[in-house]
């Protein structure tokens, strides 16, 4: 079916009706600074596609993380403010919004292998009322592994971290790094970790352990959780890898990842398409295209690692 006549309140857009609804479930915190920055490149997005907030659109918002029962009550909620269009943040807000509805279109941003997750049949051909961005690649794991011994070469044994409950695509990522860990003569320990109590077990243990490192995998509960992760690395003296950018302001050693700013001001496009009467069967699920070194001098002083020059010149920001 065609667009208008697969979705009658996009269809109805085009006939002129006022303020049009979207609804939005973010997968971090409220007073969480790059969760925000996020959020405003969505808006941008839309307001620089004509459309005006308040008097074109109007979006209902809700925040939450690592709560899978809220998450669930906040996507019956954007479905009962009678939403036209809904934005998932993550793995946990898709979830949800798919349980409370299979008819209001839905735009993911940041997910991680959406067909894996059987969120969609493909990404050429979406098919149903679900489309969006996808985050992170399974190469990822590989990458993340060679940029940790690069810059600490002495680490000889990693630990991964990830919270299964936010993160059940992690074990895409664990082929690429098995593949390569025996060149780099490391051994992995693969850590699923489901409370910050969990958390500080791990980095402790993996860092009385001869030549210890961390790798955090991209997940909201661990986004969440950063500052904590990034004191404890410090504390324990571990050298880390992180999956964004936002972790190396706050101390973080060094991060490889996308650019999920972009990927939100990017979503505005699809929100502005669906609302003009497209269908997501129509919109191709989106791969990332912009991906972010970040490295800070200063964590890597403290650790005693001097960070090589063709990797600092590889890298998008570097902290002094």
């Amino acid at each position: 079916m065609g667009g208008a006549a697969a979705w009658p309140l996009a269809a109805r857009a085009q006939q002129g009706e006022g303020v049009r609804r979207i609804g939005v479930l973010m997968a971090r915190k409220i007073d969480d600074a790059e969760g925000q920055k996020q959020f405003a490149a969505l808006r941008d997005g839309l307001a620089e596609r004509g459309w005006s907030e308040g008097k074109t659109f109007h979006i209902e918002t809700r925040w939450t993380v690592a709560d899978a029962a809220e998450a669930l009550k906040f996507a019956q909620e954007l479905v009962r403010s009678k939403s036209e269009v809904l934005v998932a943040n993550g793995t946990p807000s898709l979830v949800a919004m798919r349980q409370v509805t299979s008819t209001i279109p839905i735009v993911f941003v940041s997910v991680a292998d959406p067909v894996g997750q059987r969120f969609v049949p493909s990404l050429a051909r979406p098919g149903g009322n679900i489309t969006g961005f996808s985050a992170e690649e399974a190469t990822m794991g590989g990458k993340w592994l060679e940029l940790l011994k690069e810059l600490a070469p002495r680490v000889k044994r990693i630990a991964i971290i990830y919270n299964p409950a936010t993160a059940p695509y992690a074990p895409m990522f664990f082929p690429a790094m098995q593949a390569a860990s025996p060149g780099m003569a490391v051994a992995l320990a693969i850590s699923p970790v489901r409370t910050v109590a969990d958390i500080e077990r791990v980095i402790a243990g993996i860092s009385h352990e001869a030549g210890g490192g961390l790798i955090v995998v991209p997940d909201s509960f661990m986004f969440g959780q950063r500052q904590q992760i990034i004191a404890l690395a410090a504390k324990h003296r571990l050298p880390a890898i992180y999956p964004l950018q936002i972790f190396i302001p706050d101390g973080g050693l060094i991060a490889y990842g996308i650019e999920r700013v972009d990927m939100f001001h990017r979503a505005a496009d699809y929100v502005d398409r669906i609302l003009r009467g497209a269908s997501p069967v129509e919109l191709p699920v989106q791969q990332p295209t912009k991906f972010e070194l970040s490295i800070n001098l200063k964590t890597a002083k403290a650790l005693g690692l001097d960070v090589p020059l063709q990797l600092q010149q590889r890298a998008d920001e570097v902290i002094e």
